[in-house]
């Protein structure tokens, strides 16, 4: 077995988990990614432990993820990384990272091309570590959200988790 492959055998199946929507627009009665994102996490075997859709402004979002960062393993917003004026999702979360896993960005974006094609390149999507847990910054389409939690997100969280000591 190599060596990620015994890690992500040895990482928690289960994780307590935030979503944030971050959006002027969507409720959570029409929040089509933040469904996607828990349904997705919950068949992993996930607990989705906050859900709320905030304004995508960084004052807001910073102000959630460290509100749950001390009690949860990790937090998974979706909306606001791509470049129009009020997409502000990712100036609000990198300062928070200690660590950003620019991988993720890349092969999301790599992914999106094969989708999507040129499109791609507008999508600023990241993740990375702050506090010692998980957090993620995804685009607001649903589709996005699904491509990244199946394709990147859920085959690697118990690795993640198992790094990180969750």
């Amino acid at each position: 077995m190599s060596v990620p492959d015994q890690h992500r055998h040895h990482g928690p199946v289960h994780l307590q988990l935030a979503i944030i929507t971050a959006s002027d627009s969507r409720t959570a009665q029409n929040d089509e990614s933040g469904g996607i994102i828990r349904e997705m996490l919950e068949q992993a075997g996930h607990t989705i432990a906050s859900y709320e859709v905030l304004p995508d402004t960084p004052e807001r979002i910073r102000a959630a993820i460290n509100q749950h960062l001390p009690r949860i393993d990790g937090v998974i917003i979706t909306g606001g990384t791509g470049i129009a004026a009020r997409d502000l999702t990712v100036e609000a979360v990198r300062p928070l990272l200690d660590k950003e896993l620019e991988g993720f960005g890349e092969l999301f974006r790599m992914l999106s091309y094969q989708e999507i094609g040129s499109a791609a390149l507008m999508s600023r999507a990241l993740a990375g570590v702050a506090s010692g847990k998980i957090v993620v910054a995804l685009p607001g389409s649903p589709k996005a959200c699904r491509l990244a939690l199946e394709k990147l997100l859920i085959p690697e969280l118990g690795h993640i988790a198992h790094l990180l000591k969750l």
